[in-house]
């Protein structure tokens, strides 16, 4: 039995290219999707070809976070995360639709992050009743806190700029590709130890973050996913009605 991929793979003068390539649930972090991207960026972290990676979609979303009917363990997507901040290779993604929730710990851990104008993001886990534990990992060292405080605690939706005054996204065009040009063409110029040891010293407190806090963030991770608020609110999500604490009369 064939098994279609869920990460496409291409390279072009030294950049790898990994393509989330499940548009029918919006490139949901499925167990097979993640499983899948890690052993992928594995696969580059070992290529000497590989001068640096970038993460890209197909369809109109970048990733729309956990996939609520297969949602992969806690651990399974610390380990992601904690793969694409380690990778010896920097790894930039190319956004050009909508992130949600897990979607935006992706773009976190990644050392570059540029996005068309047209996108927009939102932190959605409020409004099912958990909470973005695992992907504050590499979020908090990497963002704005008054504007995490504000897009984490009202799950609302915010454009492309604010995500770059945010600190989710380093760069934003109408023209992705015309954005990351000249970022790819100083990454194929950068010797690969360079690369390496500079990528090392910057991601030094998100590691860190890692080290001290993952296994507290998984466990409260698998807490809220079971609790009774989280059901009903994964319940009325996928039966596309509001969950009952809606009701303020």
């Amino acid at each position: 039995m064939t098994t279609t991929a869920l990460v496409g793979r291409s390279r072009d003068r030294g950049v790898a290219t990994l393509t989330l390539d499940s548009p029918a649930n919006r490139n949901a972090l499925s167990a097979a999707l993640v499983g899948e991207l890690a052993a992928a960026l594995e696969e580059c972290g070992a290529d000497p070809g590989v001068r640096a990676v970038v993460l890209t979609h197909t369809g109109t979303t970048f990733s729309a976070g956990a996939d609520l009917r297969d949602p992969p363990p806690p651990e399974a997507l610390v380990a992601l995360l904690r793969r694409i901040v380690e990778l010896p290779r920097p790894v930039v993604a190319r956004v050009t639709g909508h992130v949600r929730a897990g979607g935006l710990g992706l773009l976190a851990a990644c050392d570059i992050a540029a996005a068309a104008g047209t996108a927009d993001f939102a932190f959605t886990e409020v409004r099912i009743g958990v909470a973005p534990a695992v992907i504050s990992l590499p979020l908090l060292p990497r963002a704005d806190p008054r504007a995490l405080a504000l897009h984490c605690l009202t799950g609302a939706r915010f454009d492309a700029a604010e995500a770059v005054r945010t600190g989710l996204l380093t760069l934003a065009g109408d023209d992705v590709d015309v954005v990351l040009a000249p970022v790819l063409d100083g990454l194929r110029r950068a010797s690969p130890q360079g690369l390496a040891e500079t990528k090392r010293l910057l991601t030094a407190g998100v590691r860190e973050a890692f080290d001290r806090d993952a296994t507290a963030l998984t466990a409260l991770t698998a807490r809220l996913f079971a609790s009774p608020q989280a059901r009903e609110g994964m319940t009325a999500f996928l039966e596309r009605r509001d969950p009952v604490w809606m009701d303020l009369t």
